[in-house]
């Protein structure tokens, strides 16, 4: 007798054996108890979790001997030949294969027929993303006007892909991915039946590696039985996994939070002696943080991984010494070049150099100290130290009265009118005050305005037309509530040049030498703002800073 391989052997055949899809045997069972059967049926999810399972499982629901019921008897005939793909009234079709219009049209023409021996006539149609816009317009035709005898059931991986034409005829199923606690479960049941010996941490790490889909777990189980026999060992399970050395992870991360560099290169070196896969190893690292993190944040190895159970009190230990903010900060650098190393030619070097590079951080500060530290400098200073914040929304222009014209002493807030009506008109009309930007207000009152312009310049000649004048008043009329008399005057342009500030310049040097210290980067950094000003401290006050 041929073998049977696990994947086969211990496929699903009733909705109560869809490990993780409890929501779609729930469904589907109570649709066919008050027949309420639609004529086609979309299931989509990950590979492996029970798509083309739960088809059959439908098809033989429908067409079960004994009668439609949710749970088909699985010995009359029907029932038999669906579980062994030959169903007479049941058609498989490999959507990858058979992408044409034309085969689409054969199954038009297939459809017409009235089952040979079944109640229904079903279509079950895989990856049917796969097939072409022609082959979907000629499915749409079917599907659009059904025979009563007739039923669709798709499987796919990327529904994206499907029409929505399509889409909207059918009753959608999303398949989830099957819990890790949920597989190794199923894991331990068969090795039982199977008379396998395998320990819960190698079942731990099969499901880990399945990533969801009981299909490559049960593939894997298979691979290491046919190495290992009926007795498994954990070191075999990894090595045909795979998979690093647990104890070359645990070592790197503890390196990691002990910020020893020299006892990272070791692991590392390690590593590739082994031939392990560097970006296998970065992964392995990262989940190994994640663990960490779970633990800190629950007290505890509850949340964490199967395949980790086993290291809960080294997690503990290690979760116990780490700041929750160094775990963070690791865990967000981690991901950060896992996603570089695809793209490197050096991936060890790339590894090495951000693992040394996270030993030589200082040790990451709760945000509560950083707030503290900079209440202790408020305090000493008797000022006041705004942080960065997101920035407000501007407020609304603040027109000019009529009757209250800004006077010679007032000349700031003749400015800020100014610079709020060129905001409003930025809004309105963009072009016109980009020509008034080049101008220096003379003179801002209740009746005129007064600017001048460099002589000859493009602003100047453009301001000169008239569609553009009348804009102007328009505009002004209705933001400074009256109207006003514009003058443009063109002066020689050495007038508008500025004359270079000793000040300034001074000014801007001790800025640029600032945000170069290293201390005032750190800050920056943590906060995501920026240095809205700098000024020079007083001889007594460097001293008060030292001090901190």
């Amino acid at each position: 007798m041929s073998y049977m391989v696990l994947a086969r052997k211990w496929r699903p055949q009733c909705f109560e054996d869809l490990v993780g899809q409890e929501h779609v045997a729930r469904t589907l069972g109570n649709a066919i108890s008050q027949g309420r059967i639609h004529h086609a049926y979309l299931f989509s999810g990950p590979r492996g979790v029970g798509k083309t399972s739960a088809a059959r499982i439908l098809a033989k629901a429908l067409n079960c001997e004994k009668g439609l019921s949710p749970v088909p008897c699985n010995v009359c005939h029907s029932c038999e030949e669906i579980t062994h793909g030959n169903g007479v009234d049941v058609l498989e079709i490999d959507g990858a294969s058979n992408t044409g219009v034309d085969d689409i049209r054969d199954l038009r023409e297939n459809v017409r027929y009235l089952p040979a021996r079944s109640r229904f006539k079903i279509f079950i149609i895989d990856e049917v993303h796969m097939l072409s816009i022609n082959a979907f317009n000629a499915l749409l035709k079917v599907l659009e006007e059904p025979p009563e005898h007739a039923k669709f059931l798709f499987a796919t991986t990327e529904p994206h892909k499907i029409p929505p034409t399509i889409l909207s005829r059918c009753q959608r199923f999303d398949f989830r991915k099957i819990p890790i606690s949920r597989m190794v479960d199923l894991l331990r049941t068969i090795a039982q039946k199977e008379n396998l010996q395998i320990s819960s941490f190698s079942l731990g790490l099969i499901a880990s590696q399945a990533e969801g889909g009981m299909r490559d777990a049960l593939s894997a189980l298979d691979q290491i039985v046919a190495y290992c026999g009926e007795e498994v060992s954990d070191e075999d399970v990894q090595a045909l996994l795979g998979m690093i050395d647990r104890q070359l992870i645990s070592d790197t991360a503890a390196a990691l939070l002990a910020r020893d560099g020299g006892k990272v290169l070791d692991t590392l070196r390690r590593v590739d002696e082994m031939g392990f896969a560097i970006r296998q190893f970065c992964k392995d690292l990262i989940e190994m943080f994640r663990a960490l993190l779970h633990v800190k944040v629950f007290k505890g190895s509850r949340e964490i991984p199967a395949a980790l159970q086993e290291e809960g009190e080294l997690l503990n230990r290690m979760a116990e010494e780490a700041s929750f903010e160094d775990l963070q900060r690791d865990m967000t650098l981690l991901l950060k070049v896992e996603k570089e190393l695809p793209l490197t030619s050096f991936p060890l070097i790339t590894l090495e150099t951000a693992l040394l590079r996270m030993c030589h951080l200082p040790p990451a500060e709760a945000l509560g100290g950083l707030l503290n530290r900079l209440e202790k400098l408020e305090q000493r200073f008797g000022g006041s130290i705004s942080l960065p914040s997101s920035p407000a929304k501007a407020a609304p222009p603040a027109p000019v009265k009529k009757g209250t014209p800004p006077s010679t002493e007032k000349k700031t807030d003749s400015d800020g009118s100014w610079a709020d009506f060129l905001a409003y008109l930025a809004s309105r009309h963009p072009f016109v005050s980009s020509y008034l930007k080049p101008g220096r207000l003379l003179l801002l009152d209740e009746t005129q305005v007064r600017l001048a312009f460099p002589a000859g310049s493009f602003e100047f000649q453009q301001l000169q037309d008239s569609e553009n004048r009348t804009i102007l008043e328009n505009e002004g009329e209705r933001f400074f509530r009256c109207k006003l008399t514009w003058s443009l005057v063109a002066k020689p342009v050495e007038e508008f040049k500025e004359k270079p500030d000793p000040r300034a310049e001074k000014k801007q040097k001790l800025r640029e030498e600032t945000l170069k210290h290293p201390a005032v980067k750190a800050v920056l950094k943590v906060f995501g703002g920026e240095a809205e000003e700098v000024k020079e401290l007083e001889p007594s006050q460097e001293e008060e800073v030292q001090k901190l």
